[in-house]
């Protein structure tokens, strides 16, 4: 009878959001812009996330992702070495981008939103994340899209910069397995 009531005890234990492992090998956080109407596309190589995530359970969902800025790839050394100086993020000053979502939410699609805050260059701006997961022939991936403007967090603000296009897309994939 105690075994069956220790049980019943820990049975809402098993209800909280999973704790998740990330394949760095097999993930990747990417984006894309324009430069005078001539699309690129550029990943950040280090980046730190933290995911405990069900979508039965969203209350208790987390991701905090840390990125490495100085880890930015465009496939083009001086725009990869502009992105670095104070005219864009500044890595002297500001090493890191940092995610923490505050919630998670259903959309009218079905969907899954995470709602959260984005500081870059010391400026914290509100951003929503959508979000897919998916399992799939036993391998577990978490996407997540969104589209952010680079003047809110001040990057390349001045005259200078203006053939840059405002909006970035931003998409993270991950391949995750059991915490």
């Amino acid at each position: 009878m105690r075994f069956v009531a220790l049980v019943m005890l820990l049975l809402p234990l098993n209800v909280f959001a999973r704790d998740w492992n990330v394949d760095m090998a097999h993930s990747a956080l990417t984006f894309k812009c324009s430069y005078q109407n001539g699309p690129f596309t550029g990943v950040f190589h280090k980046f730190d996330p933290k995911i405990s995530y069900d979508e039965s359970d969203l209350a208790h969902s987390k991701f905090d992702v840390t990125v490495n800025l100085s880890s930015v790839d465009t496939q083009s050394s001086e725009r990869d070495q502009t992105l670095l100086t104070p005219d864009f993020f500044d890595t002297a000053k500001y090493p890191t981008a940092h995610f923490v979502a505050t919630e998670f939410k259903r959309n009218a699609d079905g969907g899954v939103d995470a709602n959260g805050t984005l500081t870059i260059r010391g400026i914290t701006k509100p951003v929503t994340l959508h979000v897919k997961f998916a399992v799939v022939d036993g391998k577990t991936t978490l996407d997540v899209d969104t589209v952010l403007s680079r003047l809110d967090f001040g990057l390349g603000t001045s005259s200078d910069w203006a053939d840059i296009a405002r909006k970035v897309d931003v998409h993270g994939h991950l391949v995750l397995t059991q915490g």
